[in-house]
């Protein structure tokens, strides 16, 4: 014998009877709680191979801080190596350091003075040449810069070639006429109204020189397998401020740009390999003589130090 009830008589026994009221909400609790981990839960052997996956990947990540993970352009930069633990430099006896044998004075008063007189210069003596003599000298300073395990991830391409100037600043100013007029914010470029830059470079064709500075993002070996170069932008950028410096003790103007956009162009311009990247871009020389500056302050030693 079946007893059969109405929805209705259902709904009126449900009402009348506490027990069986919160009964069926456990009943219809517990199956959507069945349907849901059904739907969401993974077996324990698709777990177990998630897992593996996890693993996997963190084995194929290397610790490695060549720019705190930022702009390197090769994707498969954490690939492909032979790591045999053999270290990049020989393992010599370490030699006594006599300390330092040239300085400018013990004060830090006339290197001060050389480099707050250095400015940023855009418009060049077109006329007045540069020995290459001197650009050799201070890129060899420039060499002399600290970077990451000593692997010393910089390449100086040093550009006179009117030709290829001109290509330089063809490409440069097709970039930042759509930067001007369409990439960079209404901000940045009120920022940049006081200084008076647009997308005319003529200072790329007037400079007798410019000095494309690239970063080895890695090295190649001997054997063809590929490097690491640890804080290889900061290892640059340190060897940059360097050349700047050099520059400038040896009587020459400079400007440092980073030209948005335009680092593939460039480095296929000039052949470069794929383990390089434009970093920036310096047209040196002697400023002209109706070279004008914005009329700028710096911060004071206040500002930029403090002492603990």
């Amino acid at each position: 014998m079946y007893i059969m009830f109405t929805f209705t008589e259902l709904q009126i026994l449900c009402a009348e009877s506490i027990f069986l009221k919160y009964s069926l909400a456990l009943l219809i609790f517990i199956i959507i709680k069945q349907v849901w981990s059904r739907q969401f839960a993974c077996s324990g052997n698709e777990k177990s191979q998630i897992e593996k996956k996890v693993i996997d990947i963190g084995q194929s990540i290397s610790i490695d801080s060549t720019n705190d993970g930022a702009d390197d352009d090769d994707n498969d930069y954490n690939t492909n190596y032979v790591d045999d633990y053999k270290p990049h430099l020989p393992e010599r006896e370490h030699i006594p350091y006599g300390g330092l044998t040239e300085c400018l004075d013990r004060s830090g008063e006339l290197f001060y003075k050389l480099t707050n007189d250095r400015r940023s210069i855009r418009k060049f003596n077109k006329n007045k040449p540069v020995d290459i003599g001197v650009i050799k000298k201070c890129i060899l300073t420039a060499g002399t810069s600290p970077s990451g395990a000593h692997t010393e991830p910089w390449t100086f391409c040093v550009i006179q070639d009117a030709q290829i100037k001109r290509k330089i600043r063809e490409i440069i100013e097709t970039e930042e006429y759509l930067n001007y007029k369409q990439r960079m914010s209404r901000q940045w470029t009120a920022d940049l109204r006081p200084l008076k830059t647009d997308f005319i470079k003529e200072y790329l064709t007037d400079a007798p020189f410019i000095i494309c500075v690239f970063k080895q993002v890695y090295g190649i070996r001997s054997d063809a397998t590929k490097q690491r170069h640890y804080y290889n932008e900061i290892s640059v950028s340190i060897a940059t401020g360097i050349l700047l410096c050099a520059l400038n003790a040896a009587g020459l103007n400079s400007l440092v740009t980073t030209p948005l956009n335009c680092g593939p162009a460039i480095k296929n311009l000039l052949n470069r390999p794929q383990n390089e990247k434009l970093l920036v871009l310096l047209p040196v020389g002697y400023s002209a003589d109706d070279c004008l500056v914005p009329d700028l302050q710096r911060k004071p030693l206040d500002q930029i130090m403090i002492t603990y």
